[in-house]
């Protein structure tokens, strides 16, 4: 019978390498935090309890760490207190009260590892029960590495030790075989071990990396596991290092996108966050950035310099040049564009079309409503079959307070029209060019002027 698995995340730690105010966990990585995307991978391992060890912006960490996880996942996450940080083994150490209640196996991952895949581990927790190890870590090869341990063998090829860089001798610092930093333990063999650790080494703290050879002493087994790709290993320490990671995930997200029947016309200048959803057919230009939880549904062209951020877009939308979208929906069978501007739930019905230099701002168009040009609709509820002309403008701001603008269906509104805000349009009515409309307008109205005056009613 395969024991439980609990999984232990590392992310106490101050990133002084990222030359941040900000908690190295917490820098975004297509999309999310990096703890993010530590603590959604441990989730895929089905774990009975996933402790995350925080320190530096606790608060912060554990705030990202909730949000991302949902349902059953969320309620494995616990959290343990690092009050200083003294090296990965006190880390370890800090847990160990909250590990007691723990059953079965433990996975110690460091927190700033984002792109390891959860078959990795998987892999790591499988090799560790099929060898009855006291513990089994990964390791991998890099010619000449960084400041990574270095895995040390005896003359049977076993691990004999981990030297930490800073500890090791010239010739232990050519060794290419090294450790990333993915340990699977018997909790049972782990918490007695960490009461031996010491801080008798270069850097005064206790390593986790110590553990191997003091089970060792005691005569348990432990195990390796060897993994060759070593970029899905990276542990993110600078910004440098954050820039390539994101070069690896933005690629395999593309790569998933167009394994689904997406058209990405240039990977190299396209750049889409982990949690976007796009429907086949849809077409991605060159130089699109799509982010957030953004939705985009199927048969759909999003073009060049555009950038969408938390929308939702219905099937068949076309978004030409240079748009800006940000938490705004589009329901199906919409355009906007060339240089448009949607923001602050902004929502087109079907149908409804937006054109070059509109900005629509927290307001809703109705099916088949059109703005063609040089526009702002601020604070504005459209109806059906709505036509704006050029240079109107919902005057929604009276210098304190935002109200409101409401157009009922089938108006005309002419060129260069202002709507003084609160106001209303009835039903089929229309507006001369130019026209201040400062009160509300009857259905079926013709008005003109400054201020506007009803000229004539149509029905008649």
């Amino acid at each position: 019978m395969k024991e439980p698995i609990n999984v232990l995340i590392l992310a106490a730690g101050l990133g002084t390498r990222m030359k941040s105010e900000q908690a190295k966990v917490l820098h975004p990585l297509g999309g999310r935090p990096i703890i993010a995307h530590m603590v959604r991978t441990a989730a895929q391992l089905d774990p009975e309890k996933i402790f995350v060890v925080v320190g530096h912006q606790a608060e912060k960490v554990e705030r990202a760490a909730r949000a991302a996880l949902e349902g059953p996942a969320a309620e494995r996450l616990r959290f343990v207190r690092q009050a200083e940080q003294r090296g990965s083994g006190h880390a370890v150490m800090s847990a160990r009260e909250a590990l007691k209640e723990a059953r079965g196996v433990l996975l110690v991952i460091n927190g700033d590892a984002p792109l390891v895949r959860a078959e990795t581990l998987r892999r790591l927790v499988e090799e560790h029960q099929r060898g009855h190890y006291a513990e089994t870590l990964i390791t991998t090869r890099i010619e000449n590495p960084p400041a990574y341990g270095r895995i040390v063998r005896d003359e049977r090829n076993d691990l004999a030790r981990i030297v930490e860089e800073k500890d090791a001798t010239d010739a232990e610092r050519k060794i290419t075989e090294v450790n990333p930093g993915f340990y699977c333990f018997e909790i049972a063999a782990l918490l007695p071990a960490l009461d031996k650790l010491t801080t008798r080494n270069a850097q005064g703290e206790y390593y986790i990396t110590d553990v191997p050879e003091l089970l060792r002493r005691e005569g348990r087994k432990v195990g390796t596991l060897f993994h060759a790709d070593s970029d899905e290993l990276l542990g993110i320490n600078t910004r440098a290092e954050l820039a390539e990671s994101w070069k690896r995930l933005r690629r395999e997200i593309l790569d998933r996108h167009m394994a689904s029947g997406v058209t990405i016309v240039d990977p190299d200048s396209t750049y889409i966050d982990d949690e976007v959803q796009i429907g086949q057919d849809t077409v991605i230009h060159p130089q699109v950035i799509i982010e957030g939880r953004s939705r985009i549904g199927r048969d759909c062209e999003i073009h060049s310099w555009s950038h969408l951020t938390n929308v939702e877009i219905g099937d068949g939308c076309k978004v030409q040049n240079c748009c800006v979208m940000v938490d705004s929906k589009l329901t199906g069978q919409n355009s906007i564009g060339p240089f448009a501007h949607l923001r602050m739930q902004a929502e087109l019905a079907e149908e409804a079309v937006v054109g070059n230099f509109v900005e629509v701002k927290k307001s809703k168009l109705g099916r088949r409503t059109k703005s063609m040009h040089l526009t702002y609709l601020g604070d504005a509820t459209l109806g059906d079959r709505v036509n704006i002309g050029a240079g109107t403008v919902t005057c929604n701001y009276d210098g304190k307070n935002k109200h409101p603008t409401f157009i009922e269906d089938d108006v005309k509104i002419g060129s260069d029209t202002m709507l003084v805000a609160p106001v209303r349009v009835g039903r089929g009515s229309v507006s001369g060019a130019g026209s201040v409309i400062t009160k509300d307008v009857p259905p079926d109205s013709l008005v003109a002027g400054v201020p506007a005056q009803i000229k004539k009613r149509l029905k008649e």
